[in-house]
């Protein structure tokens, strides 16, 4: 796989070698079991695959290669290139300026361009009418389009199966960026309906049956199906494509639902299933899929807590804590910096998206056993700043560097 230039500021030589090393013994990728850092009173047991992912690395190097071959220029960013906070503050401090917050609200106006401004396109995409816009302004954007090939991959196969006459189910959160794009190039050529759980995924069901009336769909869903969207004629024949950082094992009980109701719905075999249900498997984005299969069999380690370090806005990060969170206690954290000491820290709850300090979070016996893992948009360099702080907490470790030893 392609190799990115990265700032070596996001990058952590312990963590980096540990990945080599990972790399070589398991080049198939069939071993999910986590990475185990003894340092004697604490243990941590590292996620096998954590951290950025190749659209994020894609990104970032687009990003800066744009800010260095550029100096003098205005450099804006649609909205947040990545939902982890520290970059984007990186970026901001090299005078990168945002157009747009991360729920598309204006911060300033398409109006105040001009053809000689560099505007980037996030690695979640944006929509068909806000390329159409920046274009109008004379602002070429393909060079500076940063967009994750995989968030393209879904594109482009809900492209294919709008071509043979299926509709689209989006697995998706309705006001995340990547989601808001997907749904406006499915959109562009078949007709389109977001949900957003399993919950309303059997609501739709129930319109698919008969058991709900048509007339309550247009607003039990308003602003979540696109334009002429006719609920009779548009669930004849569809397929289920997800935004990428979603739950994978939640995509896939969301379509494997749906085909269940519509092969019960018209007496189809598994034969014949493809007549109304378009397979729609290989949408699921690789590192989405290796992070959350890397946390399952992290989970099978005997442990007391597990640390997760990421955006509080990053969804592909909210998904590993809730996949921790069903097992042992979880604290979801942005840097070493919300770890205020061996008795305090402070935590984010993804559901309220409200923070509160927990006291004596830490175990009080050693060895301490902990769980760590990282979002597709934390830098490396931070899950070893949070390693760092925790093993400071322990004054009998052994150290960093006869740790990394057994790495090289």
């Amino acid at each position: 796989m392609k190799t990115f230039n990265v700032p070596v500021i996001y990058r952590s030589p312990l963590i980096s070698a540990i990945k080599q090393k990972r790399k070589q013994l398991d080049k198939l990728k069939k071993d999910f079991t986590p990475a185990l850092l003894d340092f004697g009173p604490v243990q941590f047991f590292l996620a096998r695959h954590f951290g950025f992912c190749y659209g994020v690395e894609n990104a970032i190097e687009i990003a800066f290669r744009t800010i260095d071959e550029n100096p003098g220029k205005r450099i804006f960013l649609l909205s947040e290139m990545i939902h982890n906070p520290f970059v984007n503050e990186d970026l901001q401090a090299r005078g990168v300026k945002f157009l747009m917050d991360t729920y598309g609200k204006m911060l300033i106006s398409f109006e105040s361009l001009n053809p000689d401004d560099i505007v980037l396109i996030p690695a979640f995409g944006t929509t068909l009418d806000i390329e159409q816009r920046i274009r109008s302004l004379g602002i070429a954007i393909e060079k500076y389009d940063t967009t994750c090939p995989f968030v393209e991959k879904v594109w482009n196969r809900s492209g294919q199966i709008a071509a043979n006459g299926y509709s689209i189910v989006l697995h998706g959160k309705p006001t995340h960026e990547e989601t808001r794009a997907t749904f406006s190039h499915s959109a562009l050529n078949a007709p389109t309906v977001v949900v957003n759980d399993m919950k309303e995924t059997i609501a739709l069901g129930k319109y698919l049956t008969g058991e709900k009336e048509a007339s309550a769909f247009y607003d039990e869903f308003k602003g979540r199906y696109s334009e002429g969207f006719d609920i009779h004629r548009d669930l004849q024949r569809f397929g289920v494509v997800n935004q990428t950082t979603m739950l994978a094992s939640d995509t896939q009980a969301i379509a494997d639902y749906l085909k269940n109701l519509v092969a019960k719905q018209y007496g189809l075999t598994e034969e014949m299933i493809g007549g109304r249900f378009a397979d729609t498997r290989d949408t699921l984005c690789y590192a989405t899929n290796d992070n959350q299969t890397s946390v399952s069999g992290m989970l099978q380690q005997e442990a007391d807590i597990a640390v997760i370090v990421g955006g509080r806005n990053s969804s592909n990060t909210s998904h590993l804590v809730e996949l921790c969170e069903e097992k042992l206690p979880s604290f979801f954290v942005r840097s070493e910096e919300d770890i205020v000491s061996g008795n305090q820290i402070i935590q984010y709850n993804w559901r309220t998206k409200e923070e509160s300090t927990v006291v004596r979070w830490l175990p009080s016996h050693t060895p301490a056993r902990i769980l760590i893992t990282s979002g597709a948009s934390c830098p490396d360099a931070m899950v070893e700043g949070v390693l760092n702080k925790i093993h400071s907490f322990f004054p009998g470790a052994r150290p960093f560097e006869s740790v990394m030893e057994e790495w090289d």
